[in-house]
This record gives structure tokens, C-alpha cells and sequence, in this order.
């Protein structure tokens, strides 16, 4: 089923993210994790794509494992450093296992990369999935804007721009701060996008890889929540306990307000994608 269909169906929609292994060495625990996620019958699952194409043999596999629980997946693709044939080439592999829905992204530029670049932006390989066809395409937004973006009004204008050339929906970056959310969809609503916006929400259970993640997107951490790590940082259970509360009361806020759908960055980890879904089993 593609994304937006998924959105219209029901009044709260709830995904999960896994991404796949960087080796041959890790897959087993890797497929395990998924069939945890699995297991929980979320109404999507996403799947990351290396730098370059580095895990796409992965992902393709993941994506079709995903399927055969009869759950929609969501393949990612990153073009940075790709050329137009590896991704003409995970297109053509996902349209033949009947995958729907990919997740164009423009990725990072992996380290010591000397070759010449196809595809300088997102925008670039939204037009290609759109030109090659048969897939609901979905984008990345930034609430906070992307860090590379010189304001968050010049970041909406290229957003604008992809949707423009085929995005059908958006996942928002991380964000701990529901009214950054909330202010973001303002503005680009005002600046003419109307596809479904779908708040991407992570729970944070490691204090350091939290702060190492934040630092690379740019992003903003709450007064209040920097006093959970602060407490609760040195203390890995207390941590995973306290951020899964957090993530909840996010979520919970999301869905208090209209928000449709929440994607939860789940790191690969089924036992914190439960907790989620426990908190919230009522509400779903």
C-alpha cells in the first residue's frame, strides 16, 4: 500500500525505523531486530541506505523480508555519491519485488570520496524515481531547517521545489520540541505544500549518542530535556526509561493535536519499539 493511502485510512498512524547491516557479519542480529519490529505490526517500516550504496544489497533484502509479514515497507535511497546507474539499478529491483514506496534522500558524502558527483540534491533523484515511475515517492524536512540551509525560509523554498517534483509525503528530521513541529508546518503550509508531513520522533536512550547526533543535524535539545540527560545520562536505565517517557508524551501530543502519523527512529532495538506501542495501545 503506498504512504499517503496508509495516512487517509486511519486516525493514528504509528512506524518504525530499522536500518541494515554495515557487514555480512551483523545481518543475522539485524533480521532478528526486524522481525522483532515486525512483530508489532506497525503500519510501516522504513529501511536506511548506506552512503554511496554501501548497504543497498541489504536494504533491498530487508525491504523484501518486511513485505513477507505483509507490512508496507518504506525503502530509503541516497544519491550523493551514487551514480545514475546503481540507483537505476535498486529502482529497477524494487519495482520488480512490487515495492511502493522509496524515500528519496540526498545522504552524506562518505569520507576521502574523489569521484564526481550525478546527483547533487534530493531534488535530483526525486525526478529520476519520478521519471523512472511506478513508486510513491517520499522527501526529508528539516523543522529546525537543514543544517546547511542558510534560513529555514530558503530551506522550505527547495522543499518546495521537491515536493513540486513529485514528494507525495515528508518525514521530519528529529525534533524534541513538538512546537517547532507545529511552527514548521505553519510555514510550509503558508508557502504552498500540502502533502501529509509526518513527525519523525526519537527516543532517546543513550545520552551520547544523542548529543553526537544533534551536532551533525544541526538540531536544538529542550531545556527540559537536556535536565533528563543530565540526570539521567550516567544511569542506562534510567535513561532508556526516561526517554521512552518522553518519546511517548511527544507522541501522545502529536496525536492530541491532529497529527495523523509518527515515524520513531527505533534504532534497530524491538524491546523500545514495544514500550512505544505499549504506552500508546489505547490511543492506536
Amino acid at each position: 500500500m503506498r504512504i499517503p493511502a496508509i495516512l487517509n485510512l486511519k486516525k493514528q498512524v504509528l512506524s518504525f525505523e530499522v536500518f541494515p547491516p554495515k557487514t555480512w557479519a551483523n545481518y543475522e542480529s539485524v533480521q532478528t531486530a526486524v522481525d522483532g519490529i515486525a512483530s508489532l505490526s506497525p503500519d510501516f517500516i522504513s529501511v536506511t541506505y548506506g552512503a554511496g550504496g554501501g548497504t543497498s544489497d541489504f536494504t533491498v533484502d530487508i525491504v523484501n523480508r518486511i513485505k513477507n509479514f505483509g507490512i508496507t515497507p518504506l525503502a530509503h535511497l541516497s544519491c550523493i555519491s551514487s551514480t545514475k546507474e546503481q540507483v537505476l539499478m535498486v529502482l529497477g529491483r524494487l519495482k520488480e519485488m512490487g515495492i511502493k514506496n522509496i524515500l528519496a534522500l540526498r545522504g552524506d558524502i562518505p569520507q576521502n570520496f574523489s569521484g564526481n558527483l550525478q546527483y547533487k540534491y534530493a531534488s535530483d533523484l526525486v525526478k529520476e524515481i519520478a521519471d523512472f515511475g511506478g513508486f510513491c515517492i517520499g522527501g526529508a524536512c528539516y523543522p529546525e531547517g537543514h543544517p546547511e540551509s542558510a534560513t529555514l525560509f530558503s530551506d522550505i523554498e527547495h522543499l518546495k521545489m521537491k515536493v513540486d517534483l513529485g514528494c507525495d509525503f515528508l518525514t521530519t528530521q528529529m525534533f524534541f520540541d513538538n512546537d517547532l513541529y507545529y511552527s514548521f508546518l505553519s510555514k510550509v503550509r503558508d508557502a504552498g505544500i500540502y502533502v501529509p508531513i509526518i513527525a519523525g520522533i526519537m527516543p532517546v536512550t543513550n545520552a551520547a549518542q544523542i548529543k553526537r547526533m544533534m551536532a551533525l543535524s544541526g538540531g536544538t535539545l529542550p531545556t527540559r530535556f537536556k535536565r533528563i540527560i543530565d540526570k539521567f545520562g550516567e544511569k542506562p536505565s534510567a535513561m532508556m526509561q526516561a526517554g521512552i517517557a518522553y518519546a511517548t508524551e511527544q507522541i501522545i501530543d502529536l496525536y492530541a493535536n491532529g497529527v495523523r502519523a509518527v515515524h520513531v527512529y527505533s534504532m534497530n532495538k524491538p524491546e523500545i519499539a514495544k514500550k512505544i506501542k505499549d504506552n500508546l495501545c489505547d490511543i492506536l
